[in-house]
């Protein structure tokens, strides 16, 4: 099977450890172990795994995990879960399992690479909608039902987007499920960072999952949690669908890592303490940068309404790789290039990172865009 280069993890793999100050992260800053444990009130973790025996464990996540997981959404039950390696595995199993030669299916762009590369790799009728500035980056519903012809197989959408921050809601989200059940397709809905909404106590907007009877809902602990080093996410969906990624899953997973699954269940039996945390980053953090854009003149957006990342549109003459390269070389500070995802002259910005990391990254950028803007000039 031949499949595309993965835009953005080929940038982010070459240039992460090259830089100083890393605003292409896309997670809330990361919780070391003793952050978490402290969180939890655990003083004797040693107790809890050195009598782990370390088996597959429970192949399809542990009950505890599930339920836990289970409990992030309004309908759904253990039945309707699964653990995998991360958001990026749940997502290749759901296009994996359900997509074959020929099957339309409808990606937006910008997205995550996967939603549409991979469905290309196999052959799929994959049809892009193409998200813009006059939407606020959300879907035209127009051009959706034009393109949702009977028999799509399924419609891939990504909620809070990556990289505009772009969210919709519950409303918004029902009539999407109009067009795909008059079609008949599944919605894959990639909401790795649903619970970083910029509103709301729980900062959480509703699932597809909980909206439609062939709503796939995939998540992480990586992006809201914190925890991107456990590798562990997870498929929420109808038990129908469970079952037939549980046929490919046990080809390339088997089950996720013992010590991933206890770290990840003491996380979100504390998921109140994570979620605060993360609202006071990414609440503190976007006003920072709300403010630095309005300072800007060459740089302009549509301001996020969830997520952890910014798609930032500039006026200079270079491109986005160009741009980037440059400003790495010049200051240190990382972004990414919107070329990464299809979506020449933007840049994705992560705003999430320590404020300290934000705030001198800002302040370097700004040098930068004055000196070049001055010397093209």
């Amino acid at each position: 099977m031949k499949i595309r280069d993965f835009g953005v993890e080929i940038w982010m793999n070459k240039y992460e450890t090259q830089c100083a100050l890393n605003l292409a992260e896309t997670c809330v800053e990361s919780l070391t172990v003793a952050e978490l444990l402290d969180m939890a009130g655990i003083n004797d973790i040693l107790q809890q795994l050195l009598p782990l025996k370390l088996t597959y464990g429970e192949i399809e996540g542990s009950v505890r995990l599930r339920t836990l997981i289970a409990h992030l959404y309004e309908k759904q039950g253990i039945d309707n879960v699964v653990t995998t390696h991360g958001a990026i595995g749940a997502n290749a199993l759901v296009h994996q399992t359900l997509v074959e030669p020929g099957d339309r299916v409808i990606s937006v762009l910008p997205t995550y690479q996967q939603h549409y590369s991979i469905p290309e790799s196999i052959g799929a009728d994959t049809q892009i909608l193409k998200l813009t500035e006059e939407t606020g980056f959300l879907p035209d519903l127009e051009q959706l039902k034009s393109l949702a012809v009977p028999g799509t197989k399924l419609i891939a959408i990504n909620n809070p987007n990556n990289p505009t921050g772009s969210l919709m809601d519950r409303a918004y989200l029902e009539r999407i499920v109009e067009i795909a059940r008059a079609c008949g397709a599944w919605i894959l809905c990639d909401e790795v960072y649903r619970g970083t909404d910029q509103q709301g106590e729980s900062g959480m907007t509703a699932s597809i999952a909980d909206l439609y009877e062939k709503g796939i809902s995939t998540g992480s602990m990586s992006k809201t949690f914190s925890l991107a080093g456990l590798r562990l996410g997870w498929i929420v969906a109808p038990a129908e669908l469970i079952r037939a990624v549980s046929i490919h899953r046990d080809y390339n997973t088997i089950s996720v890592g013992m010590l991933d699954d206890h770290f990840a269940a003491i996380a979100l039996e504390n998921k109140d303490q994570i979620l605060a945390r993360s609202h006071k980053i990414t609440r503190t953090n976007l006003a920072i940068l709300s403010d630095w854009v309005d300072g800007e003149p060459l740089i302009s957006w549509i301001k996020p309404q969830s997520g952890t990342t910014a798609f930032l549109k500039y006026d200079l003459p270079m491109s986005s790789e160009e741009f980037c390269l440059r400003l790495l070389e010049k200051t240190g500070v990382m972004l990414t290039p919107g070329r990464a995802m299809d979506m020449e002259g933007y840049l994705r910005i992560g705003y999430a990172n320590g404020e300290g990391i934000l705030r001198e990254g800002l302040k370097r950028m700004s040098h930068f865009i004055k000196e070049y803007a001055a010397s093209a000039a």
